[in-house]
């Protein structure tokens, strides 16, 4: 490929083509194209190799209007829209001015031979009938004009012969008649000239109407080839998707690395179809408005069948990100896909209207991976009120995950605000970069009438406690009046300085892209008066794109491929791990009524013990002794070096009693 300052060349003034950047929003400022002018036509591609298939854009220079701007910059006008371009340098920027004018001029002389020889393609396709009618119109004025051009002349030749009569005029009582006759004819000539001048002006209006309708006419072919090129993109990227989904299947081939062992290890690819019990949830909660969701008494049917510290352990779905990040030798391009994989976790979510089971006091979830992935990941439950669980990943691929959260969530009457408190930590065993942030709020909507559906929204600060990188991300909320695009993150990758090095942007059920920042500046409407920043970026580079869901999600609880295989049985786990609570392997199984039974049991037998304790704290504190407060078996709670904070972590012995199968230590939960 060329380098990025190849400046435009060709053979003459209207052939030419070379980088220039063109603006397209405020995101993402101007974006560099590689622009090609011939036969009067500007083109412009994302990259050279784009000429072959993929054109992004045509302006017809004929009807073109130019403008030079500030520095290096100048603006294409045509049919209503405005181009905004910049050259890498002034003498660039005369060089591509120099060459549409002329251009243009050569466009503007064919324009009566254009028809047979534009390759815009056929305009858009009117009635036959009001072509001809405009034709018959625009006919029958021409015909006026030439009846007024020969009255003209003929008018002029006798106002002419009367003037010449009136210089031969010998004596005073003539020229009283010649010059009543000359005023006639001068009168006549100027009825004639005015009626010539309206039937010009009633052809231009005339053929200027017809010519806007057509020009409208041929914008909105452009704008539907513009959409329809756009379209064949996105199905052209669903495509590669896909192909790399079933490259990635286990069902497809036999590799013996990564998704081979998930293969080899004979992961399930299905649950149960989820049953169609009808069951009125705003029945249930219209007397638990303002409550903590964890304390209202919910039956299995508006559940999912994983527990919370699987949906924790849900979070690692795209770990392939952080093995990316881990290679990585530039902070600020492992901050882009830390980033990335803050937002994958969110993607789930989008179908994802039931409640994952809130996890009994010291419940336990593991999920050992090393095989397939190089990580395995261990949870538990630290309190039930609230309820908060602590969780620890270890990655052979250079990185350690950890986080303790708590659920707070609140049912509003019209919906539910569920807010995960507490700090995610991530930390890469070469660098030692250290990079924190916390999650958002996510909102169910539609709890009384219509169809459940969940959102997104604020902001995450990640900050690497090591250089003080720091990247801001925004989940846009659904608003029905907004023209973004639905479920939109943005962000910004800022060192140490402040200094902005990589516009993200993305939706967070589907994918995240980054671009780099090659200049930036100071532009017109901020808010408050304020000026804001304009970036030029280079083109953006995917991040990370969601896989498919699996065949069948929609009658599965629209679990991904790994969720479906969260709470398949596995032995030698802990007598406390999720995938042995009886409720929850009920309502997988699709026995309901069992489930909401046995669920009732379960939480009966926590409240005791959870008496039980209370009394016992009580006793102490009665006999002057101080009381203990509830431990948990695999986590302790430390005060972190880096940033200070004091959270429950993982303190270790659960893989060693699992290799010696010893978990004498355990309570008997379920």
């Amino acid at each position: 490929s060329s380098s990025p300052r190849s400046s435009a060349q060709g053979p003459g003034p209207d052939a030419y083509k070379g980088w220039l950047f063109k603006w397209t929003n405020y995101l993402k400022g101007y974006q560099r194209r590689w622009f090609v002018l011939s036969n009067g036509l500007l083109s412009y591609y994302r990259t050279q190799a784009e000429m072959a298939h993929t054109c992004r854009g045509t302006i017809t220079l004929a009807t073109v209007h130019i403008e030079m701007g500030d520095t290096c910059h100048f603006v294409l006008t045509s049919g209503g829209r405005s181009y905004h371009l910049k050259a890498y340098s002034e003498g660039e920027c005369q060089r591509w001015v120099s060459a549409l004018q002329q251009a243009k001029a050569n466009a503007t002389q064919m324009m009566p031979h254009s028809d047979d020889s534009g390759d815009e393609g056929p305009l858009a396709q009117p009635d036959r009938a009001l072509i001809q009618g405009a034709l018959k119109t625009l006919a029958s004025k021409l015909e006026d004009l030439n009846t007024c051009n020969e009255l003209i002349g003929k008018h002029g030749a006798a106002l002419q012969r009367s003037l010449s009569e009136l210089e031969d005029l010998r004596a005073a009582s003539d020229g009283v008649d010649k010059l009543k006759t000359v005023n006639e004819r001068a009168t006549l000539f100027r009825i004639t000239s005015n009626a010539m001048i309206n039937a010009c002006q009633d052809f231009v209006d005339l053929a200027e109407a017809h010519s806007r309708r057509w020009q409208r006419a041929l914008q909105y072919e452009r704008e539907q080839r513009h959409h329809l090129e756009e379209t064949i993109e996105q199905l052209a990227k669903q495509h590669n998707s896909l192909e790399r989904a079933w490259r990635e299947s286990p069902s497809t081939h036999n590799s013996e690395e990564g998704s081979g062992c998930y293969l080899r290890r004979g992961r399930r690819r299905r649950i149960p179809d989820k049953p169609n019990y009808s069951l009125n949830l705003w029945s249930i909660m219209k007397n638990c408005i303002g409550k903590e969701l964890s304390k209202i008494p919910m039956p299995v049917n508006f559940n999912e069948p994983l527990s919370m510290l699987q949906r924790l352990t849900e979070d690692l779905e795209y770990s392939e990100l952080l093995d990316r990040a881990a290679r990585c030798d530039s902070s600020l391009e492992q901050m882009c896909l830390v980033a990335a994989f803050s937002v994958s976790s969110y993607s789930t979510t989008v179908h994802r209207t039931g409640k994952p089971f809130n996890p009994l006091l010291g419940e336990t979830y593991e999920l050992d991976r090393v095989e397939e992935y190089g990580y395995r990941s261990i949870c538990e439950q630290i309190s039930h009120h609230p309820p908060a669980a602590a969780h620890h990943v270890i990655s052979q691929r250079g990185w350690t995950l950890w986080q303790e959260i708590t659920i707070d969530s609140k049912f509003r009457g019209k919906y539910i605000s569920i807010m995960p408190l507490g700090n995610i930590h991530l930390k890469f065993h070469a660098s030692g970069n250290h990079y924190v942030w916390s999650k958002v709020t996510s909102t169910v909507h539609n709890i009384i009438v219509g169809k459940l559906w969940i959102d997104q929204s604020g902001d995450i600060i990640i900050m690497n406690h090591r250089n003080k990188d720091k990247c801001h991300l925004k989940f846009s909320p659904y608003s029905y009046f907004s023209r973004d695009v639905p479920r939109k993150v943005t962000g910004v990758v800022m060192d140490s300085e402040g200094c902005a090095h990589y516009i993200l942007s993305g939706t967070w059920d589907d994918k995240m892209e980054s671009a780099k920042i090659i200049e930036s500046s100071h532009g017109s409407g901020g808010s408050e008066g304020k000026q804001k920043t304009v970036y030029q970026t280079l083109p953006p580079k995917l991040l990370w794109k969601k896989y498919p869901l699996p065949e069948n999600a929609e009658n599965m609880h629209y679990f991904s491929s790994l969720a479906l295989t969260l709470n398949e049985p596995e032995d030698g786990v802990a007598p406390t791990d999720s995938r042995l609570r009886p409720d929850q392997r009920l309502m997988e199984a699709g026995l309901w009524d069992e489930a909401n039974a046995e669920k009732q049991i379960l939480e009966e037998r926590q409240r005791l013990e959870r008496r039980k304790r209370e009394a016992q704290a009580n006793l102490a504190l009665e006999e002057g002794k101080e009381a203990e407060s509830y431990q948990p078996l695999w986590f302790d709670k430390r005060t972190d070096t880096e940033s200070g904070e004091s959270s429950y972590v993982y303190k270790g012995g659960y893989w060693e009693a699992k290799d010696r199968q010893d978990w004498s230590q355990c309570p008997a939960i379920f």
